[in-house]
């Protein structure tokens, strides 16, 4: 066991994905790695928190995670692991077979520090931890060389010229409405939990002061969406 000053020091590090043999793969490196100490691992973001809830201080200092599928959305998640780690901010790295454009912007919109794919090699993930558990941003290959596409289209999102007052992923649901997605097929297009998506669409209605579904929808196309 390495000496406590030098524990001290190394990058704490939180594993949070479904896949154990996933998990098993990111623990082995993590413990040949001389400057990474795993602290916690789980299956779901749910089990995630109460572990780093309950856990004694300091936080991890990044969490790698994959939230798909999930009852928790990746907002809701960054959010409570803000609030969870005052003293010693944990930073999230999103490491995701999903890889779309879509998925990016809304994992970075919720306030991630990076995003990876699941096929990105050891000798790219290593550094990427290292570098947002330094306070930087790290991208896959992959997806770096498609960024300014990525962030250009952040601000085509529909909806958020028009609504102001949704956020990103609201804009994203009201658009599927628009376009007569029920809550289950939404749910598999932006891969997050039917119960996500019901959460999301009672807030709509509130901000858009409807009644129901329908005339959020109608009230979308009226200002173009949903094409």
């Amino acid at each position: 066991m390495a000496p406590a000053a030098e524990r001290a020091s190394n990058v704490r590090v939180f594993l949070v994905d479904e896949h154990p043999l996933f998990r098993t793969g990111l623990r082995l490196r993590l413990e040949e790695a001389h400057d990474m100490e795993l602290v916690g691992e789980a299956a779901t973001g749910e089990e995630a928190l109460r572990q780093i809830r309950r856990g004694a201080d300091p936080n991890p200092d990044v969490v790698l995670v994959d939230l798909s599928p999930s009852d928790i959305s990746e907002t809701e998640f960054i959010q409570a692991i803000d609030k969870a780690s005052p003293g010693r901010p944990t930073r999230v790295l999103v490491v995701s077979a999903a890889e779309s454009d879509e998925a990016v912007i809304r994992a970075m919109s919720a306030g991630a520090h990076g995003f990876m794919g699941k096929t990105a090699p050891w000798e790219e993930l290593m550094p990427a931890i290292r570098l947002v558990a330094g306070g930087g941003v790290a991208f896959g290959s992959p997806l770096a060389a498609r960024m300014e596409t990525i962030f250009s289209a952040v601000r085509r999102i529909p909806g958020h010229s028009v609504f102001p007052q949704l956020t990103t992923r609201e804009a994203e649901i009201l658009d599927l409405l628009a376009r007569g997605y029920g809550n289950r097929a939404i749910a598999r297009a932006l891969y997050v939990a039917e119960k996500t998506v019901r959460n999301h669409v009672t807030h709509i209605l509130a901000k858009l002061q409807v009644h129901d579904r329908e005339m959020a929808a109608a009230q979308a196309r009226k200002a173009g969406m949903g094409v």
